[in-house]
């Protein structure tokens, strides 16, 4: 091979490894296969065998393109899972905020009882002793579904469904905690007459209080 072949051929090598500029726009169907990547390996090792160095090899990038859109491997999962799971358990707008929640409460239910449910059980499970994964868990998962909650739980407020006087993290508390008991207790089964068992004994609940 000539000097200059070689030349060539270096320089093509680091352009390959050179971390991206600020000024370039990040290419989408990357940032999905990432994803993906990193969405089957969970599944197929979990978290604490999950590596950047596998993902990155599972999804044909290198190790600098994962670091240069996330800081750590937990916050990669987290959002891994978000793209998975986020859009299949909206509240609906039933126009009753009690039925809104009653509704996405049986939304949640479906997803814990797929394939889903078992990554949920990691994460759970690995927030316990990872402190990167128990930060990503609560401002990239629960976080966001609070507010979502919260809103909720005002509009029914706002509607007399619901005393101005409650606490609506203890509300929300109350209502979710007891699925997730089952998916990682596993005592009993997540049903939707499960949900339905819930909302009426903690609706009542608010009744005699209103």
């Amino acid at each position: 091979m000539s000097r200059k072949s070689s030349q060539t051929k270096s320089l093509q090598n680091s352009e390959l490894t050179e971390p991206k500029t600020a000024g370039r726009k990040r290419c989408p169907i990357t940032h999905q296969n990432i994803l993906e990547a990193t969405s089957e390996l969970l599944s197929e090792i979990g978290f604490s065998n999950l590596t950047i160095e596998g993902i990155a090899a599972r999804a044909g990038v290198g190790k600098t393109t994962i670091y240069r859109r996330w800081p750590n491997k937990a916050s990669l999962v987290m959002d891994a899972f978000l793209a998975e799971t986020a859009p299949q358990f909206p509240y609906p707008n039933t126009g009753s905020a009690i039925t809104d929640i009653r509704e996405q409460m049986k939304l949640v239910v479906k997803v814990l009882n797929s394939s889903h449910g078992n990554t949920v059980a990691t994460l759970i499970g690995g927030s316990q002793t990872d402190a990167e994964l128990a930060e990503a868990f609560r401002t990239r998962f629960l976080a966001l579904r609070r507010a979502e909650s919260k809103a909720i739980v005002k509009k029914g407020i706002e509607q007399n469904e619901i005393p101005s006087s409650i606490d609506a993290d203890m509300l929300l508390d109350t209502l979710y905690s007891p699925l997730y008991f089952r998916l990682l207790i596993k005592h009993a089964p997540l049903t939707e007459t499960f949900v339905d068992q819930i909302m009426d004994l903690v609706t009542n609940g608010l009744t005699n209080n209103a």
